[in-house]
């Protein structure tokens, strides 16, 4: 179904009497539940089971909106290319309860809202058994992972929840949350924890161990993920970590979906949706969505039923995801942001930040990839026709966090390689410059962007020296962030220039003077 924008916004179930009508009755409205699938209008998509109906097969770390929207939705649709009703999944919240609290109110039932510029195609989402919520699971997601029944385990708790050390890209033996499972392996806080601890009682029971996928923004996601599960196993026997080396499966995978978080006018297009009937949990996302994943033996759903591929190395397709759009969207917030725009479509509708974004992507980080010319090109002009779609509300905030986690494999990675091999890197340099502006100004009124990073208090101190040279060189030698740059003079140098003319020109002089004048300025 696709509900117009101004339609979809503009009832919101309340009355507009005059001052002699009468006040009507208060009355109860609907909650989304499998009783009430059937009052939904004819044209909103559904699927074709109940959860009650499904056997758990997966179960998913993360329970959050972009699972919902992408993994667990595509689950929906390759069961139902198949008929197949055993890959029901148990989703997992790791923290905080509400998400959980609402879907148990409505029988595990969600809507997805796929919105572009002409509407919102709505489809309710039945592939979620049960809603957890991992605090206070009676009974434990050790014995989740361990059922027989399951047999993969998906996650998506963000790169922090792999307890990896920005320097050694190990698991960090020194955080707290690590210590207290190391300590209390009966009751582990984090997703390491959880898996090692589940994976253990597999072993114990002479149990098929599932396959586990990572379907976070991190390079070799598997592989890392496998890593900091075998060196936490092996922290607590030896035996286990071999175990885990030798029959557990970490398939790498790359997964693409622009996804916002619910809001109270998402709940408002979602009631008017769904002809009155109140959901509490709906998902607003873009239509565009790909998931890659290594092909891995053993049982699965047939995702590739329902648009996803399976291929033999994820790295080309991950590194194309990671500099293109994760890179670009970088380069949209953080400057974007410093020009006053609240969101990823007012930055990309601004000519001049929407042609530095044609050119980073095509001239900076497209030469570090391996993508014929013609792809490259369709794949840009895609990506910018996706960042200006205005029914997402995809904020500043959201996209810039933890931007020091992120430098090196969106940014950084591929400006060491232009540089070695001789090309410029205005358009990263403006970027970093932007990154390292947002600490000196979150503070200041009409601040569109709050800092979020792990590294906050000693990057804000760095940020408040006054001389640009300096003020970049106190960034640029935090190697846990940018690593090893080559030509480290040279970049010190266009970074500070850049945060020079921020201040004496501001944002879009800074930008129009780097733009190169045979590209085209036309987004397409």
């Amino acid at each position: 179904m696709r509900i117009p924008l101004h339609t979809a916004h503009a009832n919101n179930g309340t009355s507009q009497a005059g001052p002699s009508a009468e006040i009507p009755e208060a009355r109860v409205i609907p909650r989304l539940s499998a009783e009430n699938l059937r009052l939904l209008p004819q044209s909103v998509l559904r699927p074709g089971f109940l959860p009650r109906e499904l056997t758990t097969g997966i179960l998913h770390l993360g329970c959050g909106a972009f699972h919902r929207a992408h993994q667990a939705l595509l689950t929906q649709h390759a069961m139902t290319a198949t008929g197949e009703r055993n890959w029901g999944i148990a989703a997992v919240a790791m923290s905080r309860p509400e998400v959980v609290t609402a879907l148990r109110a409505q029988d595990n039932l969600y809507t997805t809202l796929l919105h572009d510029a002409d509407g919102a195609r709505v489809e309710v989402v039945g592939a979620l058994t049960e809603a957890v919520h991992a605090p206070t699971d009676r009974r434990g997601i050790a014995a989740r992972i361990a059922d027989p029944n399951t047999r993969i385990i998906t996650l998506t708790v963000t790169a922090s929840g792999y307890g990896l050390s920005p320097v050694t890209g190990r698991l960090d033996l020194g955080a707290d949350a690590i210590h207290h499972d190391l300590r209390s392996p009966a009751t582990p806080s984090t997703p390491i924890g959880m898996l090692t601890a589940g994976l253990d009682l597999v072993r114990r029971r002479g149990g098929t161990p599932p396959a586990i996928i990572s379907c976070d923004n991190l390079c070799g996601n598997g592989t890392k993920l496998r890593g900091a599960v075998i060196e936490l196993a092996g922290l607590r026997e030896e035996a286990l970590a071999d175990w885990i080396a030798r029959n557990v499966r970490f398939p790498n995978s790359v997964v693409d979906r622009i996804v916002q978080p619910g809001t109270p006018a998402e709940l408002a297009v979602a009631r008017n949706a769904l002809g009155g009937i109140e959901d509490l949990a709906p998902i607003a996302a873009e239509p565009f969505m790909t998931w890659t994943i290594e092909d891995f033996d053993g049982p699965r759903p047939a995702w590739e039923a329902a648009g996803a591929r399976f291929v033999s190395d994820v790295t080309d397709y991950e590194q194309a995801k990671l500099r293109l759009l994760n890179g670009s969207h970088m380069l949209l917030a953080y400057l974007g942001a410093l020009a006053g725009h609240r969101t990823i479509a007012e930055a990309a509708a601004d000519p001049d930040l929407a042609a530095l974004t044609r050119q980073f992507m095509v001239r900076e980080q497209g030469p570090t990839l391996r993508l014929p010319a013609p792809e490259l090109r369709r794949t840009v002009d895609g990506l910018l026709r996706r960042f200006r779609n205005p029914a997402i509300r995809h904020d500043m905030t959201r996209v810039g966090r933890n931007g020091s986690d992120k430098m090196v494999p969106r940014v950084v990675g591929a400006m060491c390689e232009n540089i070695a091999a001789g090309r410029p890197t205005p358009a990263a340099t403006l970027l970093i410059a932007a990154w390292i502006q947002t600490f000196a100004v979150a503070d200041r009124p009409g601040a569109v962007l709050e800092v979020l990073d792990p590294h906050a208090e000693t990057l804000a101190a760095a940020a408040a020296e006054p001389d640009p040279h300096r003020r970049a060189a106190k960034f640029l030698r935090r190697r846990d962030i940018f690593g090893t740059l080559p030509d480290p003079r040279r970049v010190r140098g266009e970074v500070a220039a850049a945060l020079g003319e921020f201040a004496r020109d501001g944002i879009s002089a800074t930008v129009r003077r780097r733009l190169t004048p045979e590209l085209e300025r036309s987004v397409a």
